[in-house]
């Protein structure tokens, strides 16, 4: 028999998505979170763009099988009356000057858009005035494939809506800070709560939390900065993202917003800091695709630390040799893609279940270091 009670520690898209898969498969669920600064889905731009990549293999099938489950996804929330996700499914531009890296990646999407015709929708190569109609900041000469799939989420809207999704499922949830006690009991605040699974999502400070047991998963921060600009008397509502076939993106919102970014800073450590070498890196890289944004306002920059895994893969399931403890963690970049597929892969194993997708992400553990 599956578990009937759960706690779950930590609030971002890989925690919040097991909480709300959870509490709509009835167990008594309870989530956790103090509210750290620098939690990576707090910062996150959202893009829902895997066919492009470059990245094959496991990973890649697992970023696309992500994206794939977004439509089941709102419709779950639709079904308790939550709607507002930030999502909208805006297209995706993929640009660059080379016309072969754009053959390339057309190929890729092709390739992917084979299994999932429906969700990946339109693939079109287009001209670069076409591409400037669509996102006008960007520079003339690029050539450009348009995807007609391609969709964004907000970080902090979607996260808050599975969270609110989870609660009208009958959750409950709780702002404190927690600690583990053993496989079975977590300390919340000044109380002991112990439950059938506990499922340890604390993004980059999951290790922090296995540290109670002497363990570790192959996990560490990697710092992002996002910076977001205004566009007055811009409508960027229905603008795509744009992907250069590089590490940097741009993101267009409601209200004239266009997110620009990201840095990945491997070895940060848990320094959540905006820096001036982070901020000159964002806007160099925006510039040089979309000078036309070179007149925005700034905004803000968020800075999130990503769980990044040693290997790129997730690490999702049953901590070996602890059979009532579960870690989500090390989506790294991919988080809002995947997240929502794997927590309720995991909510599944939890109920005892099938789950198949996490049969290559099962956590391997070390001994904890000083």
């Amino acid at each position: 028999m599956g578990s009937r009670s759960a706690v779950v520690i930590g609030s971002g898209i890989a925690g919040a998505a097991t909480f709300f898969a959870l509490a709509r498969r009835g167990v008594d669920v309870t989530l956790v979170d103090d509210g750290a600064v620098g939690q990576a889905t707090a910062a996150s731009a959202g893009i829902l763009q895997p066919w492009s990549s470059a990245i094959d293999g496991p990973f890649a099938d697992l970023y696309v099988r992500g994206a794939a489950f977004w439509p089941e996804v709102l419709t779950r929330l639709a079904d308790v009356g939550v709607t507002h996700t930030g999502h909208r499914r805006g297209g995706a531009l993929v640009v660059n000057t080379d016309p072969s890296a754009v053959d390339a990646a057309e190929e890729r999407v092709e390739r992917r858009r084979a299994a999932e015709p429906d969700v990946v929708g339109r693939v079109e190569r287009i001209g670069g005035d076409r591409a400037r109609e669509l996102f006008p900041p960007l520079a003339p000469g690029l050539d450009a494939l348009w995807i007609e799939g391609g969709g964004r989420v907000d970080g902090r809207t979607v996260r808050d809506a599975l969270v609110e999704a989870g609660r009208r499922h009958g959750g409950t949830t709780v702002t404190a800070h927690a600690t583990l006690v053993d496989d079975g009991r977590v300390r919340v605040g000044d109380r002991a709560v112990e439950a059938d699974a506990i499922v340890l999502a604390g993004g980059a400070w999951t290790n922090d939390l296995l540290g109670a047991l002497g363990l570790r998963v192959p996990v560490a921060p990697q710092r992002g900065q996002i910076t977001h600009l205004s566009l007055p008397g811009a409508d960027t509502t229905h603008w795509p993202s744009v992907h250069p076939l590089s590490h940097h993106y741009l993101v267009a919102f409601d209200g004239s917003r266009v997110a620009v970014g990201a840095t990945r800073e491997t070895g940060s450590g848990f320094d959540a800091r905006v820096t001036a070498a982070g901020q000159l890196q964002v806007l160099r890289d925006a510039l040089s695709i979309a000078p036309g944004l070179a007149d925005a306002t700034f905004l803000e920059t968020r800075v999130g630390l990503r769980p990044l895994a040693d290997d790129t893969m997730p690490v999702v399931g049953a901590v070996p040799g602890h059979e009532r403890l579960f870690v989500a963690t090390g989506y790294g970049a991919a988080g809002l893609t995947m997240g929502p597929l794997l927590g309720d892969a995991l909510a599944r194993c939890i109920v005892g279940d099938p789950a198949p997708e996490l049969d290559a992400l099962l956590p391997t553990t070390s001994a904890a270091t000083a």
